[in-house]
């Protein structure tokens, strides 16, 4: 993969010509679809899907879990989550127990072999995503990292506000 060199921030760069809401949220989706799509290919490339890579790095750098924090976590429904779940067992990845409190629900933790093998794995990804961020400087990347946050954190304020209004 070539690396593009980080373009220095400058204040002399002249203001995009459309800063709207719209246009902010069209840049976003791109970057997000080009940043996904190179990150999936990182990830079927260790011989993973999706579901299950992020299953087992939530598990590396979170922990024990139950099913229903880590189906949250990474955004899946209960029985992809158990389908999930049914493979990396098979493979001897991950071992389910009884949960502490809740007899519905099941503790998800890692074997040694997924420990293992994850913690490679992980380690590949991270480096060809960390190859993707090189077109920023450490700079750009908190500036980003900041600016994204506060845009995040605008929206959720907004999104609460509006189901708050609904409620009362």
């Amino acid at each position: 993969m070539a690396r593009v060199q980080p373009r220095p921030l400058s204040p002399s760069l002249p203001a995009p010509s459309d800063t709207s809401g719209v246009h902010i949220w069209l840049i976003l989706m791109k970057a997000h679809r080009a940043l996904a799509y190179l990150a999936e290919q990182s990830i079927v490339g260790l011989g993973f899907c999706f579901s299950d890579f992020a299953t087992l790095e939530a598990l590396l750098h979170k922990g024990p879990q139950s099913v229903t924090e880590i189906a949250h976590r990474i955004g899946l429904t209960a029985g992809s989550m158990s389908i999930a779940l049914d493979r990396l067992a098979r493979r001897g990845l991950v071992r389910r127990y009884a949960h502490p409190t809740d007899r519905r629900n099941r503790v998800i933790r890692l074997t040694a072999a997924g420990r293992e093998l994850i913690e490679k794995a992980f380690l590949e990804h991270a480096s060809v995503m960390e190859d993707i961020g090189k077109s920023l400087s450490a700079q750009e990347r908190g500036v980003l990292i900041e600016l994204l946050k506060r845009l995040g954190k605008g929206a959720e304020d907004k999104h609460w506000l509006e189901v708050r209004s609904k409620l009362l």
